[in-house]
């Protein structure tokens, strides 16, 4: 029987895990038995420069966290080797990085589950989300295309605004030369009146 300190401990691991699990957007389970160390060591590094941190946990510690964190589905896969990914921002980064690694590895490296905004998700969908860009990514293509239209507003303003200078002398000539056509249509105008004083 495991002591008081070990017991206290393994609480503490569970309690981490569920803070972890309620305040990410996405999470990925696998099983890593296949994976290289050296392969391994660059899994780590791609994970944690994506901001998703890999933590390799017992079954049995996962599982209570997964049940507290109202991720129960998880539970049904909890055998062999497991490692899980969180990310607390990205909800494609975990899918993504691990796919590949699962897709290359041929079978020794294995997705079992994952989840996405508080769901347990299948395995097709974390595919599915393996497909998509980055967080990052996402929001520069938003960006782009809601700055777009602002971005042709602008030029069409500024456009506008350059060829001020040139338009306004030639505003100004159209009512100089429809000035004349007036005056001349006054002369002419007056002339009948001159004829009957004479």
């Amino acid at each position: 029987m495991p002591s008081a300190k070990v017991l206290e401990q393994k609480k503490q691991m569970v309690a981490d895990l569920v803070d972890c699990l309620n305040n990410s957007v996405a999470g990925v389970v696998v099983d890593y038995k296949g994976i290289t160390v050296a392969d391994d060591t660059k899994l780590r590094k791609e994970l944690r420069e994506a901001g998703v941190k890999y933590t390799v946990v017992k079954n049995t510690l996962l599982g209570l966290a997964a049940k507290s964190a109202g991720l129960d589905d998880i539970t049904n896969v909890l055998e062999g080797t497991t490692a899980i990914a969180i990310s607390p921002e990205d909800q494609t980064a975990a899918a993504r990085i691990l796919q590949k690694y699962a897709d290359a590895s041929k079978g020794k490296f294995s997705i079992k589950s994952g989840y996405l905004d508080g769901k347990v998700i299948d395995l097709a969908m974390i595919e599915s989300l393996a497909k998509l860009p980055s967080r990052d990514i996402l929001l520069a293509t938003v960006c782009n295309a809601f700055n777009a239209p602002i971005a042709a507003f602008a030029r069409v303003i500024q456009a506008v605004v350059d060829k001020g200078g040139e338009a306004a002398p030639a505003e100004e000539m159209a009512p100089a030369e429809e000035a004349p056509a007036q005056e001349a249509a006054a002369p002419a105008e007056e002339a009948p009146a001159e004829t009957p004083a004479e």
